[in-house]
């Protein structure tokens, strides 16, 4: 009897050896300035965890709001923009 395990590999594809398509690289490359605001957040929020925050840390607190806030509604503003007939 001959066994047919080492022919189920090429017979089923993997989707983890595949590479990225272009249109999943244009998607995470216009999600690009929300994850870096995120970070930027998240840095500024780590910063305030072990000492109390300053005049000038709840400046720097809000202005990463607002930036995420502002690529938030950018992104939402453009996937909006591309489904049109939408209301």
């Amino acid at each position: 009897m001959k066994p047919i395990v080492a022919l189920q590999a090429v017979v089923t594809a993997d989707d983890s050896d595949r590479e990225p398509t272009p249109a999943e690289l244009d998607a995470v490359a216009a999600e690009m300035p929300l994850v870096l605001a995120d970070v930027e957040l998240l840095d500024v929020e780590i910063s305030l965890l072990d000492r109390p925050a300053t005049e000038w840390d709840m400046r720097r607190l809000r202005r990463a709001r607002r930036r995420v806030l502002a690529a938030r509604r950018t992104l939402t503003n453009r996937g909006a923009a591309a489904a049109p007939g939408v209301a």
